[in-house]
């Protein structure tokens, strides 16, 4: 599809706005075929949406934020804009009872939670990132996306492609997963949501508890995987990563100088609700990271299993 067949428009936010850090959660890797940045700093990110597939770029001008949409979703996407760079976050009633958290949002008054309003696109990388290694799902991922997904509309900048749709998810033949590198668990979870996806896009209307209810009604998707799905569909404030595998030791040694737990996590995160999430977000936003002891932990690869 042509350049000339784009949809623009020039937002003006009126708050400070940076679309490349406020897109990165998007991002599942740094090969990730459906989410690029280019040379001049501009975000490409494609998406299926209830009218098709889209390509969405985003750049950051002097005063307004510039994006371009193609595809029959596009209409859809640049609708979408303002949501998905945080206009209709709110962090009214958050207070850091952290010295470190205060610091934190002082070096980031930019740092507001955005929303695709898409559950679909945020649940799959989701259920393919469940206990195993980042680059393992990440491989996945590319495999499916490039494989079963669409080619990205418009002029990107290199080949993109959008994640396969539930209906491409179910189609996929029972070699094909195993090709991808996917286990059984996480199949299992992933042709279960497809089964009903239509359905789930209704938890990004209820938001919250009930939206991450609604989708761990799935087998196969717990606390983790509903929260990572709350935190990008609907920029959801308290929805915390409980069971994640690095995020308790983060926290822990940004607030404490140690390893902590999911339950001394969840003491730790009390006063902050129903904004958690939003801690969370001003700590990594800060670049706190735990210290590394020991060899990283080796992914698996389920293909030659």
């Amino acid at each position: 599809m042509r350049a000339a067949s784009a949809v623009e428009t020039e937002w003006v936010p009126g708050f400070e706005v940076d679309p490349v850090a406020l897109l990165r959660p998007h991002r599942r890797g740094h090969a990730d075929p459906a989410w690029k940045l280019d040379a001049r700093g501009t975000v490409w990110r494609a998406c299926t949406t209830p009218l098709g597939t889209a390509t969405l770029a985003v750049r950051r001008g002097a005063a307004h934020v510039r994006a371009r949409a193609w595809g029959p979703g596009a209409e859809w996407v640049i609708d979408g804009l303002p949501d998905l760079l945080g206009a209709s976050d709110d962090d009214s009633g958050f207070i850091a009872h952290h010295p470190v958290i205060v610091e934190a949002r002082t070096l980031r008054p930019d740092l507001r939670l955005g929303s695709t309003r898409r559950v679909w696109d945020a649940l799959l990388p989701a259920i393919l990132e469940q206990k195993v290694t980042g680059k393992e799902a990440w491989r996945t991922w590319r495999e499916l996306c490039a494989r079963f997904g669409e080619p990205a509309p418009g002029p990107t900048p290199e080949p993109m492609f959008a994640p396969p749709t539930p209906e491409r998810v179910r189609a996929i033949p029972d070699w094909e997963w195993h090709r991808a590198g996917l286990d059984g668990a996480r199949r299992r979870a992933l042709l279960a949501a497809a089964s009903v996806a239509d359905r789930l896009e209704s938890a990004a209307e209820l938001r919250g508890v009930q939206g991450r209810d609604l989708l761990r009604r799935i087998p196969g998707i717990g606390v983790w995987t509903a929260a990572e799905v709350a935190q990008r569909a609907w920029g959801d404030p308290d929805a915390v990563s409980f069971g994640d595998f690095h995020l308790a030791k983060i926290v822990g040694w940004a607030l404490l100088g140690h390893d902590i737990d999911d339950a001394r996590l969840h003491e730790l995160l009390k006063p902050y609700a129903p904004q958690r999430q939003r801690a969370i977000r001003y700590l990594e936003g800060a670049g706190v990271r735990r210290p590394r002891f020991g060899p990283r932990y080796s992914p698996r690869d389920y293909r030659a299993f």
